[in-house]
């Protein structure tokens, strides 16, 4: 859907680092998770603090929608598949949302910490390469 924001420049600009912050801070939370052993939280954390980023993104853009996957989907169609981002980033974020399904909703599911070391180091690539966009 894309946005007819009924607020004002200012406001727009406030949610939209409002939204940024959000994804830096969570990689603060991500480092903690890990180095304390909490490693499937962490994982659902990696996973929303490239979700914010997108939602930056996406509110920059002028789209706007409450599910995850069509979110995905539109960064996808607009970054991906346009050549203007590499499309390792789309394979990064469609993997987080599955991890974050899988370590939210599924049973015994335990990831190792290697794992997750990578996955938030796949993060911190995602959230670099994404700000410049947004």
């Amino acid at each position: 859907m894309l946005l007819n924001l009924g607020f004002m420049h200012n406001e727009f600009e406030e949610l939209i680092n409002y939204r940024k912050q959000q994804s830096f801070d969570t990689i603060k939370e991500v480092q903690f998770q890990i180095e304390n052993g909490y490693l499937t939280f962490a994982v659902n954390r990696i996973y929303y603090g490239m979700f914010y980023l997108l939602l930056a993104l996406s509110l920059k853009h002028g789209f706007k929608t409450s599910k995850h996957q069509q979110l995905i989907g539109w960064f996808n169609k607009e970054f991906i598949k346009t050549g203007i981002i590499d499309n390792k980033y789309g394979r990064i974020i469609h993997q987080a949302f599955e991890d974050r399904c899988d370590g939210d909703y599924g049973i015994f599911v335990e990831f190792s910490k290697d794992e997750v070391s990578h996955k938030f180091k796949d993060m911190k690539d995602f959230v670099q390469s994404i700000q410049e966009l947004v």
